[in-house]
């Protein structure tokens, strides 16, 4: 398979060798920033999207940003110049029984996702990060390494994770919600739901404030 990493840094450099994993799988990343188009980091070249569209019209693509808002307007670009998204999924990415997952996704090392769970597009499951039975998970939403989400979650669209919170369970009349563009924290122990747009942090977690753009 013919892939396309949108994005060069950090988490795009993470999630290359995830797909180099197939020997049959020829990759290139895709920048906006001038001063990384042409260059090769970790051996694999970085075009320029206009050169992407022009050269490379076959190739899946997969965005590797982690904030959600730029994912989206990258998505909606990519789609509207026709190409299809691709997934990336470590090989010690372990699923269970009927898991539903959107396309563009990138599932890091040791992920695991348990049972009934549905996730939408272009969802990052960064490193060690988990989803538990009957959780149901929107479209451009982030885990940060060892997120974790209990079981009857619902984590509407934009949300972001933090590395190593955790979303206690819910239950099946009344699943715990983190709303839509939501930011949780660090380290953060989410006990209640959590309003559209706002960040919480700490121990039970509680709102910092809104979510800043960044």
């Amino acid at each position: 398979m013919k892939l396309a990493i949108y994005g060069a840094g950090g988490f795009a450099r993470e999630a290359a060798p995830l797909a180099l994993d197939d020997p049959e799988c020829d990759v290139v990343f895709v920048s906006d920033t001038v001063e990384e188009i042409g260059t090769r980091p970790n051996g694999i070249r970085v075009v320029s999207y206009p050169e992407l569209v022009a050269e490379h019209p076959e190739r899946r693509v997969v965005i590797a940003v982690a904030d959600s808002a730029a994912r989206r307007t990258l998505a909606e670009k990519c789609a509207k110049d026709g190409f299809a998204f691709g997934d990336i999924v470590a090989a010690s990415h372990q699923r269970g029984h009927s898991v539903q997952i959107g396309e563009g996704s990138i599932l890091c090392g040791n992920t695991i996702f348990t049972s009934n769970i549905r996730i939408g597009r272009h969802f990052h499951g960064n490193i060690a990060s988990y989803v538990a039975h009957d959780c149901v998970i929107g479209d451009f939403v982030t885990f940060s390494p060892q997120a974790g989400c209990s079981g009857h979650v619902v984590i509407e669209d934009d949300a972001f994770i933090g590395s190593g919170a955790i979303l206690r369970p819910g239950n099946r009349d009344k699943p715990l919600t983190i709303g839509k563009g939501a930011r949780v924290g660090m380290g953060a122990i989410v006990t209640r739901d959590v309003p559209p747009g706002v960040t919480v942090f700490a121990d039970p977690a509680r709102v910092l404030g809104p979510v800043r753009p960044r």
